[in-house]
């Protein structure tokens, strides 16, 4: 496993639901200039990483006073992550979060990133 510590982030493309619930394709050239904060979980609707993702929303106008993007990454397609948005919190899903969910369903940069576990199932 390589660490990226102290190395340019690797570059991407990928298909986004954004803030807004629209969809678009963003890169990481889009946030040149800008701190960026990516994290990555399993997939959308699973059991524990709701919490986690609102909790982030709960502190999103403290990323940006700090001037940081927030991107969130899992390996879901568009419509799951837009019909995860749109699910409220008490029913399991985690509200109009206030930040992209990019899809990494090809893995390209769950790879890149090396944060990929090749032991994991997810499909």
């Amino acid at each position: 496993m390589s660490v990226l510590v102290n190395k340019p982030a690797p570059d991407f493309s990928a298909t986004a639901v954004m803030e807004d619930g629209s969809t678009k394709t963003v890169s990481l050239a889009d946030y040149k200039g800008q701190y960026v904060a990516i994290f990555f979980y399993p997939k959308d609707f699973t059991f524990v990483w709701p919490s986690e993702l609102i909790a982030i929303d709960h502190r999103i106008d403290e990323f940006n006073k700090r001037g940081i993007q927030v991107l969130g990454v899992s390996i879901d397609d568009a419509e799951t992550h837009a019909n995860w948005r749109n699910t409220a919190i008490n029913e399991g899903g985690i509200g109009p979060v206030r930040y992209p969910l990019l899809c990494d369903e090809n893995r390209n940069m769950t790879n890149a990133y090396d944060v990929l576990h090749e032991e994991t199932t997810f499909s």
